[in-house]
């Protein structure tokens, strides 16, 4: 009797069990290494001794040519694109390398360039500081910066969301291949689809088959279209972050001139973490910029400065009656006139002892 194909439930249950085996053999590697080498060097080898479960798993297992656990608990056998044999041994290394180390690279090595568009300068001097042996993740940290050194700063910054947009589109492809296997019934796993190995179960055959995989193809569409308006969703709020980026741009360049202060140590700007243009007071007392605070208010629901200690936030703002006059006093002081880009509902006040022109919400 010839073998017929693994269903999507047998297929979803045999990883289950496998992943179930797989964080047992994890947690008791974990308990072994934390006990001999003590807590700090178990959370700095902590993801490595999880990978070298997986290998140990997989290892005895698949690469010696016998069932996992959880195949063996729902009774398939893998087999390789023509279903009349077990896998090659190559094939069955292909998929243990993209089911276990491929993802752990990628992990490492997106963390490391986010870490480094980040850093900077900063992340340089701790690599340079930093001692100690040899590990696969200090080694993909001297890459990266090594990679990254030779890019300029503007070009750093562009690279920024890339990292997020990689991040984003993996857990998206991921999402796509399990609607994909909801409605075909083959490959659960993209290391699977990636070494050719499909799965034939070797139990009877089962009466509702039929209706196992219609439901599973109703659950792939809903999926998918759920995945759909996931995407559109994030591609609409990546545009509005666009559009609020390049706003913001936009407003901070309208009034290229800085305080000047005989202090070279000028108070800076919590928002902004510079030094502060045409200081704005919130009734709290914190200092801001005018564009920084009035963005801060623009992109939050409640008007209520950062810092501040108070119930609530009288949102009614009028134009102070003497602002012209007040403007006209500000000789002394190096301010520039500026109309503010958000709203003129605001109270000005003249402070002395900050010889700018501040604003009171």
């Amino acid at each position: 009797m010839p073998l017929a194909p693994a269903n999507q439930a047998q297929l979803i249950r045999s990883s289950q069990k496998d992943e179930y085996y797989r964080s047992v053999l994890r947690n008791s590697a974990n308990e072994a290494y934390q006990s001999v080498a003590g807590s700090k060097q178990w959370l700095d080898w902590r993801r490595e001794i999880e990978l070298l479960s997986d290998f140990a798993y997989y290892g005895l297992t698949t690469l010696s040519g016998y069932q996992t656990l959880g195949e063996e608990y729902v009774g398939i056998i893998q087999v390789d694109p023509g279903q009349r044999q077990i896998p090659s041994q190559g094939r069955r290394w292909l998929l243990v390398l993209c089911h276990a180390f491929f993802p752990y690279i990628l992990e490492k090595a997106l963390v490391c360039v986010e870490n480094e568009l980040e850093g900077g300068q900063e992340m340089r001097g701790r690599r340079q500081v930093a001692s100690g042996g040899w590990s696969l993740e200090r080694w993909l940290r001297r890459a990266v910066g090594k990679a990254l050194g030779l890019l300029t700063e503007q070009q750093r910054r562009a690279c920024q969301p890339a990292v997020f947009v990689i991040q984003q589109s993996v857990a998206l492809l991921q999402r796509l291949h399990v609607a994909l296997f909801y409605i075909s019934g083959s490959f659960y796993h993209v290391s699977k689809r990636a070494a050719g190995i499909s799965y034939l179960r070797v139990t009877g055959p089962n009466a509702g088959e039929p209706t196992i995989r219609s439901s599973y193809r109703l659950l792939g569409t809903v999926s998918f279209l759920q995945l759909l308006i996931a995407v559109a969703l994030q591609l609409n709020n990546f545009r509005q972050r666009q559009r609020a980026r390049q706003e913001w741009r936009l407003y901070r360049n309208l009034s290229p001139q800085h305080s000047a202060s005989s202090n070279p140590r000028a108070a800076r700007c919590t928002l902004c973490l510079e030094a502060r243009r045409h200081a704005t007071c919130s009734p709290c007392g914190h200092l801001f910029c005018w564009e920084c605070i009035t963005e801060w208010c623009n992109t939050k629901v409640r008007l209520q400065p950062p810092h501040a200690d108070i119930s609530s936030l009288d949102a009614s703002l009028h134009p102070h009656p003497s602002a012209s006059a007040l403007v006209q006093h500000a000789d002394s002081a190096s301010f520039t006139a500026y109309h503010p880009p958000y709203s003129s509902r605001t109270e000005l006040y003249w402070l002395p002892q900050q010889s700018n022109l501040s604003c009171f919400f």
